[in-house]
């Protein structure tokens, strides 16, 4: 199916490229968070007439995602847990937990953004996360797991 994107996809395109994906892609995902219209020639049309009030949009979302990546730069995040002596967890540190921690912090950040290739963190130490609060905008902070008292 030909869409054109409304919104910066990673690995698929920018704001404004008529691209073809799946349909089911398209039907279920895109089209419904309001990312993609079908390539028609009237949303071709309206988009045309639309462009620089997404764009404008669109860079305001990068702007706010640079600044609250310059809040999170160098930021160290104490998370804890039950662990064992041996310093295994008792369960594990998930992205939703550190996205918790944050907000507890009083930095908004949703477990989507969270970035933990590795998978969840059994064992008690430091660790460092990506957070991808952009497309464009990635920020490193630190997550230290202790054991609980």
């Amino acid at each position: 199916m030909q869409i054109i994107l409304l919104d910066k996809i990673a690995n698929l395109g920018a704001l404004g490229d008529v691209v073809k994906v799946k349909d089911g892609f398209a039907r279920n995902y895109l089209i419904p968070q309001g990312k993609a219209k079908r390539a028609t020639a009237a949303n071709l049309e309206e988009f045309a007439q639309r462009r620089a009030d997404l764009e404008k949009v669109a860079a305001e979302r990068l702007a706010a995602a640079r600044e609250r990546a310059e809040k999170l730069a160098g930021y160290t995040l104490q998370v804890a847990q039950k662990a064992g002596v041996d310093g295994r967890l008792f369960g594990s540190v998930t992205n939703a937990d550190i996205a918790e921690g944050l907000k507890a912090q009083g930095i908004d950040v949703s477990k989507a953004e969270v970035r933990l290739p590795e998978g969840p963190f059994k064992m008690v130490g430091e660790y460092d996360v990506t957070l991808a609060l952009h497309t464009d905008v990635t920020v490193d902070i630190k997550v230290a797991v202790v054991p609980e008292q």
